[in-house]
């Protein structure tokens, strides 16, 4: 922390749909690889994504992939367990399509991820640090993806990260608590802070949910965001989706993260 004023809160942020738009690019990719491992016989809709993510289970779009080309199938009336998958091959194909044809060297990436509008710039968190808001990020995205968003593209140095390599996948709260102990050690920052968790999934909602029952002795809240391609749909869908946030354990839920600013924190924390 850069004040000598008591610090305020802690705020973890998720990456996707939250930091940028990967309506295009992950969701396109996740399309991708579905129609390719059912021959062409179902490419997923956004409205069938957006089902499947609001089942709170499928965090990791590979699995999320892979589970929906399962359910073609037996769609179909072939049991999954006839169906032969290599979950590796799905990884692979994914990543590809998603970072292109070197996955491994973030220098040589053309995919998709090279075309995911942002959707904050690095001045927020520099308003963040400056108003005694401790920030650091818990996502489902690899590590070589979130420090690309995160290092290249917003110019952030060294954020307080953990990423999928790093810990469960969410709704597991592990690693959202990772983010808050690391944060409180970096800057000897009380433990008593209010955590602020903020999301675009019912996962990352009910990760919140499950950090207020296993560790009772911090102070956990949930802000939803609505992702770019809810903001932009219809009020009946969006008024869904705002709701299912909610349900799955949301304090709030806004429609774009720089709403979440100083005066929406310290109003958060006050109700």
């Amino acid at each position: 922390m850069t004040s000598s004023a008591a610090p305020l809160a802690i705020a973890v942020f998720d990456i996707d749909g939250v930091l940028r738009d990967v309506g295009n690019s992950y969701r396109r990719a996740l399309a991708d690889t579905v129609e390719e491992f059912t021959g062409g016989g179902y490419r997923p809709s956004t409205e069938d994504v957006d089902r499947l993510k609001g089942e709170g289970i499928w965090n990791n779009d590979w699995e999320g992939s892979q589970e929906l080309v399962y359910r073609y199938f037996e769609a179909q009336g072939k049991p999954r367990e006839a169906v032969v998958l290599d979950y590796d091959a799905i990884v692979e194909f994914f990543q590809r399509r998603y970072r292109g044809p070197n996955p491994t060297d973030p220098d040589q990436w053309t995919g998709y991820i090279t075309q995911e509008p942002l959707l904050i710039e690095k001045s927020y968190f520099e308003a963040l640090t400056r108003d005694r808001i401790a920030w650091g990020f818990f996502s489902g995205a690899t590590r070589g993806s979130a420090t690309f968003v995160l290092q290249r593209r917003l110019g952030l140095s060294a954020p307080m990260l953990v990423a999928m390599e790093d810990a469960p996948g969410k709704p597991d709260p592990t690693g959202l608590l990772q983010v808050a102990d690391r944060l409180i050690a970096q800057g000897s920052l009380p433990e008593n802070l209010p955590i602020i968790y903020v999301g675009d999934t019912v996962a990352d909602m009910q990760t919140i949910v499950q950090a207020r029952t296993a560790y009772t002795q911090r102070w956990w809240l949930g802000v939803g965001v609505l992702p770019p391609h809810i903001v932009a749909s219809n009020d009946t869908y969006r008024n869904a989706y705002r709701d299912a946030l909610k349900k799955a354990g949301a304090d709030q839920v806004i429609s774009r993260v720089t709403e979440l600013n100083t005066a929406y924190i310290q109003e958060l924390i006050q109700a």
